[in-house]
């Protein structure tokens, strides 16, 4: 009875805590939304948020685009080739890579590049006690590290959606008209034909929700890292996991929005 009694102990606490930690980041979240229109602003560290989630992360965005996009058309054909339906490869890509799969994809890598940047930059600014410098300079830290960063990403990342979205269409053409002998002209008419405009909406939108979700987590988990080297490492990890975790739970909920209801 005693074992039984510390293990249900043991899951009601940890329950408990993942509820606590629910109501911090959504107080967090709040707090950011009470600062997006109140002065002063800051233009600068908008503007390098702006390119250090956008336009640096290009790169890496184009290259899992296009190679998600190769593989799919590839898969798809294989597997249609079971259902003589290897015509349906255009059709299946641009609606995988639209709806699905360019999103999601864009999300998960900002979360890895973006997120744990933010919370190893914001960690150490802590651990070193630059936000009580701030605070000492009557500057707000949310609004001088928090806000700029998440208007930026949730600006940038439906552009960077957007964009996977086409690199990742022409990797599939690219595979479908050098390897599997589609007609360049019928694949690209097949595409445009085939996506409708809810199907781009529900891209950007997520993109838009996944941007605010990757930055939030970083902000949240930077300003309450642990003091040290080890406490910076923590948030970091745990800003990382907890941004995936909730890209992909984001990304179920709407789906359903869109496409089921």
């Amino acid at each position: 009875m005693g074992v039984l009694t510390r293990g249900l102990a043991g899951i009601g606490a940890r329950v408990l805590g993942l509820l606590a930690l629910i109501g911090r980041i959504t107080l967090f979240f709040l707090d950011t939304i009470s600062h997006v229109f109140r002065p002063p602003f800051y233009p600068r560290e908008f503007g390098t948020a702006l390119m250090s989630i956008g336009w640096a992360s290009l790169p890496v965005v184009g290259l899992t685009a296009v190679f998600t996009g190769g593989a799919l058309a590839l898969q798809i054909y294989a597997g249609g080739a079971r259902f003589q339906a290897e015509a349906v490869v255009p059709q299946i890509v641009a609606i995988g890579m639209v709806r699905e799969l360019g999103p999601v994809l864009v999300g998960l890598m900002i979360a890895a590049r973006v997120t744990s940047s933010i919370a190893a930059e914001i960690a150490t600014m802590k651990v070193t006690e630059q936000i009580d410098a701030l605070v000492t300079l009557s500057t707000h830290p949310m609004k001088y590290l928090t806000v700029p960063r998440v208007l930026a990403a949730l600006i940038t990342v439906p552009i960077l959606v957007g964009v996977g979205d086409v690199i990742g269409i022409f990797g599939g053409y690219w595979v479908a008209t050098g390897q599997l002998g589609f007609n360049p002209a019928a694949y690209l008419k097949n595409t445009i034909d085939f996506l409708e405009p809810l199907d781009v909406i529900s891209s950007l939108v997520k993109g838009a929700v996944f941007g605010v979700i990757a930055a939030l987590m970083g902000c949240h988990f930077g300003m309450t890292s642990g003091r040290g080297a080890q406490g910076v490492g923590a948030a970091t990890k745990t800003a990382v996991e907890a941004a995936a975790v909730l890209i992909l739970a984001a990304n179920f909920l709407l789906t359903g929005v869109f496409f089921t209801l």
